[in-house]
């Protein structure tokens, strides 16, 4: 292994000193190169090869060509590339080939190689590269058509993309993404030809050249490929795909129209060909002559094209009466209707043709839940609270069960004022399992907080409190005490707690809040302090190894604690706390006594 190694430092030796000779590198830079060099080598010849080895090895080499690249263009020296860049890319190459061929799996391996000789190879070694890479992982066709794309795009040669094309097809022949890109490589050929004939014809040159066919210019390959692609792979979604791609070329008018009707005729029974037609609507130039100049004449236009896509949409409901058709037309409607517009008309017209197909969609009852919320949304942030009312009551009379379409509604009715939200409230509890109620009970108090008496609040609280049972409970013991607080001051706090101190289960910060609260008082009560202390290493003594730490701290710190406790409530914490949590206690103790030495 030795001899090998030394012999690849010795291929290495004419480019390191013209590096040296040209003034790239000096002697004690050549010399470190020449270390590196020697473990990288080391690393890759050895019996038991790991892949990372190899990726560094590339990775140093890369660097160095980067490097010499900037000392080139800063002393302006270009001479020598043969013997030094091509030396090390061709060295980077026999690397990329060894770890290929022993990690053949690797694709991302296979695309770093595909990435270097695309920055610094030649064409002719990176179509090797990719024939090599299409041998093993023929199985993968965004590799089939990276290729190809690579062929057409870098290399201008479409025949070979389209060899490309046709030997993937082989292996993957119902893949649409294929197909679609094979469609669209014959599109710019055409369209390639087309500029060139174009160019040949202003500088009045004869062309014998048999490609300049008029099939072929109008996209008659394309057009091939799109008609076996449909027979083989059904839906309107495949369909319109390949149309959009057709739709970037101008020449291409005729076989758009084909693709278009073929849709209509084919797919009549999917609503994304009626979605397709009912959108192409708003593409449709008007007919008439004189463009519409100003701004209402203009909104006034985009009016009228929004009415033909729902006249489509009309029909298409008709015709195809589910759940999905109806989707698309809610959906457009909801596009329409939050589209930026300072015309009022246009805003109006918006509006009533949303909620028009909204009460047609909801007799029917072919909405989904998350269009219910969707309108609602949409009409709240645009003020109409009216209707976003309408929806809310609709979709809760449709999804009872629905804690989230309840919270929408009666958001709706907090927004609106309205003097029955109360009962509202009342009435959502009777439809909904108790598990989704805690989100209603929170509104319920925050909004009484804000429009009732304290009274009230705390009624619903107490209300609150018997009916959310178990781990949902946490929370709300925790919004009650921060309300007792803020409305009645400490001594309602107080109160609070003691009314909850034997109801189970808390939150550690339950016992916290009363801390601070405490804490907070002109006449602080060190009893208290312990007293809420005691109470939460009940519940959390045995993990929560912060809370004896703070425990200790505030007898050592507060005016009247007893640091003659300290070593009692150590050793308390010491038996209570288990594993980890005991480790993380003596470390954060023998930190802090640290801290006072």
């Amino acid at each position: 292994m030795a001899e090998i190694i030394q012999e690849r430092i010795e291929d290495r030796l004419p480019e390191l000193e013209q590096l040296e000779r040209i003034g790239l590198f000096s002697h004690a830079e050549i010399k470190a190169i020449i270390k590196k060099a020697s473990d990288l080598e080391y690393r890759i010849q050895r019996r038991t090869l790991f892949k990372e080895d190899f990726i560094n090895y590339v990775q140093y080499e890369i660097n160095l060509l980067e490097l010499i690249q900037r000392r080139r263009k800063r002393i302006g020296y270009s001479f020598k590339k043969d013997e030094i860049e091509n030396s090390i890319v061709h060295r980077v190459q026999g690397v990329f080939r060894r770890a290929s061929a022993k990690w053949k799996d690797d694709v991302q391996l296979w695309l770093s190689y595909v990435v270097f000789c695309k920055k610094w190879a030649t064409k002719t070694q990176l179509s090797k590269v990719f024939s090599a890479m299409l041998a093993i992982h023929s199985n993968k066709p965004a590799l089939w058509i990276m290729a190809a794309k690579w062929e057409m795009e870098d290399r201008l040669s479409s025949e070979s993309a389209r060899q490309l094309f046709l030997r993937a097809l082989r292996f993957h022949p119902e893949c649409p993404k294929l197909y679609q890109e094979y469609f669209r490589m014959e599109l710019m050929h055409a369209e390639k030809l087309r500029k060139e004939k174009e160019e040949f014809e202003k500088a009045s040159m004869d062309m014998e050249n048999p490609d300049y066919s008029e099939e072929i210019l109008k996209g008659e390959l394309a057009r091939i490929i799109y008609k076996n692609s449909v027979s083989i792979i059904k839906g309107a979604e495949f369909h319109v795909s390949l149309l959009s791609i057709a739709q970037l070329f101008d020449f291409s008018k005729d076989l758009q129209k084909e693709i278009y009707d073929d849709l209509q005729a084919l797919h009549t029974d999917d609503p994304l060909t009626w979605d397709y037609v009912a959108r192409r609507e708003l593409e449709i130039e008007s007919q008439t002559e004189e463009q519409p100049t100003t701004k209402q004449a203009k909104a006034v236009e985009v009016g009228r094209k929004e009415e033909r896509c729902c006249a489509v949409y009309e029909e298409a409901v008709k015709t195809l009466p589910t759940e999905a058709m109806w989707k698309c037309y809610i959906t457009f409607c909801l596009e329409r209707f939050t589209k930026k517009t300072n015309s009022g008309f246009l805003r109006g017209k918006r509006l009533e043709r949303t909620m028009t197909a909204f009460r047609k969609a909801h007799e029917l009852k072919l909405l989904q839940e998350f269009q219910y919320k969707q309108l609602i949304k949409s009409l709240l942030s645009h003020k109409f609270l009216r209707e976003a009312l309408e929806v809310a009551v609709a979709g809760t009379e449709l999804f009872r069960d629905s804690g989230t379409m309840w919270q929408m509604k009666l958001q709706v009715l907090i927004d609106s004022k309205s003097p029955d939200i109360a009962m509202q409230f009342e009435e959502c509890f009777v439809h909904l399992k108790h598990q989704v109620c805690l989100s209603l009970w929170i509104s319920w108090a925050e909004w009484s907080e804000g429009a009732k008496s304290q009274e009230d609040t705390e009624a619903v609280f107490k209300k609150a409190l018997l009916a959310v049972i178990g781990a949902d409970s946490v929370t709300l013991k925790d919004k009650y005490l921060d309300w007792a607080y803020r409305s009645g001051g400490y001594k309602k706090a107080r109160a609070v707690f003691k009314s909850l101190q034997e109801s189970r289960p808390f939150s550690v910060d339950f016992f916290r809040k009363m801390i601070q609260f405490e804490k907070e008082q002109e006449s602080c009560n060190m009893a208290n302090i312990r007293e809420y202390y005691e109470r939460a290493l009940r519940e959390f003594g045995s993990a929560d190894s912060d809370l004896w730490m703070d425990y200790i701290k505030e007898e050592l710190n507060h005016p009247l604690g007893r640091p003659e406790n300290c070593g009692q409530i150590y050793w308390r914490a010491m038996k209570m706390l288990q594993g980890e949590s005991a480790e993380a206690f003596v470390a954060k103790h023998a930190m802090h006594q640290t801290g006072h030495l």
